[in-house]
């Protein structure tokens, strides 16, 4: 397991919560019809294909991230409204909310990202909800990760307050993330002539966005030869 998600994992405090956890991510796999299924490795996986994260080493980058806001939030909460969070939870959520997402992308031909065979029959927060009722979790640590989404994109909304920090911050993040992408593409084309890298990771896209407020145009185009970025 990756040691960024073990310091993680180690956070929960609740002995048999956290054994749950560190045994589903050292092993994100699931059983259906006698086969089984686990997908790409998640220390190589994205965290969406096209919207946010959509690159190699996504998935962790993502789960880091998120993490950090979840853990503020909740501070939050419970500093400036008095009320208590399950910090375990909330934890718990982060690390598990898109555990399956792995097992529903494919690597296509070119290095691109596609469905597997089983997003085709089923989603990620179906999988991951199954699995863990299966496994034993708790039903408001299940909550969570099936409340992730929210009512518009999920099976159910936040009846938690840990659910609903979950969710809040899953939507930001990959908001943050995808709109950063989004915005260094378009300035990457400006200086290129309409010309566009094949993969972007976000620490590039973040940087591609502070070069060109602190320099401009011409901060773009250096910080893509420093880079090394190919077009």
């Amino acid at each position: 397991m990756d040691k960024r998600l073990l310091q993680l994992v180690n956070r929960i405090k609740d002995r048999k919560l956290r054994k749950k956890v560190y045994e589903l991510l050292d092993n994100p796999s699931t059983r259906i019809g006698g086969k089984t299924f686990s997908g790409l490795p998640v220390e190589e996986s994205p965290a969406s294909i096209r919207h946010h994260h959509n690159y190699p080493g996504g998935f962790i980058e993502h789960t880091l991230a998120l993490s950090e806001l979840c853990l503020s939030l909740t501070r939050i909460v419970q500093k400036i409204y008095k009320c208590h969070v399950d910090a375990d939870l909330v934890t718990c959520g982060v690390l598990l909310h898109d555990i399956f997402k792995p097992a529903t992308y494919a690597v296509k031909d070119g290095g691109s990202y596609g469905r597997s065979s089983l997003a085709e029959r089923v989603d990620h927060l179906t999988l991951a909800t199954a699995e863990l009722i299966r496994r034993g979790f708790p039903l408001d640590a299940v909550h969570v990760v099936c409340a992730s989404h929210g009512q518009q994109f999920g099976p159910i909304g936040p009846m938690t307050i840990e659910a609903l920090i979950c969710h809040i911050g899953d939507y930001a993040e990959a908001k943050l993330n995808g709109d950063i992408l989004s915005a260094a593409r378009f300035m990457i084309r400006e200086v290129t002539g309409g010309q566009e890298p094949a993969a972007l990771s976000g620490r590039d896209a973040f940087g591609i966005v502070r070069a060109k407020t602190d320099k401009g145009w011409n901060g773009v185009k250096e910080f893509l030869e420093k880079a090394g970025i190919e077009r």
